[in-house]
Parts: C-alpha cells; structure tokens; sequence
C-alpha cells in the first residue's frame, strides 16, 4: 500500500462524506436563512423559532434522500472492501 493508495481512499472518503452531507446541510442553510429573514422583518427573536423549522426540515429531508444516503454508502464500502486484495499486494 502506497501513499497514492492512501491519498486516494481518503479523497474518496472525504468526496462521499460530502454528498452525504449536502441534502442535510443545504436544507438546513436555506430553512435557516429564510426563518432569519422573517425573524429580521417581523423582529420576533425567539431562539426555539429558528430551531424547531431546522430539525423538521432536516428530519424531512433525512427521510426523502435516506435511501440514496445509505446506497451510496453501501456502494462506497462496498468498493473499499473489494480493493483489499489490490492493496495489500495480492492482485
């Protein structure tokens, strides 16, 4: 096992970790984004305002992209476990 081996398996890591991440992080941003913009207009700073909206729209978010989140995660392992061979020198 090289450190090119190494620095591929970790770009990949970093790469699926990041898709995974994107549907969760992006709802949240634009959920929180737009609860602040009505918080700035109608001047109401309630701190449970801003949270409750995010933590739906995340769970509802979990729910639509799961099944891609855990096939792409499955596929990634998947992947790793058959490169085993290769890396350890055996083929």
């Amino acid at each position: 096992m090289d450190t090119n081996s190494v620095l591929d398996i970790g770009l990949q890591g970093l790469w699926v970790a990041a898709k995974l991440s994107a549907p969760v992080l992006i709802t949240a941003l634009v959920v929180g984004f737009a609860v602040s913009l009505v918080q700035s207009i109608t001047q109401i700073q309630e701190v449970t305002l801003s949270f409750v909206p995010k933590a739906i729209a995340v769970g509802i978010a979990l729910l639509v992209c799961g099944h891609w989140m855990i096939s792409e995660m499955v596929s990634f392992t998947n992947e790793m476990f058959a490169r085993i061979p290769q890396l350890l020198g055996g083929g």
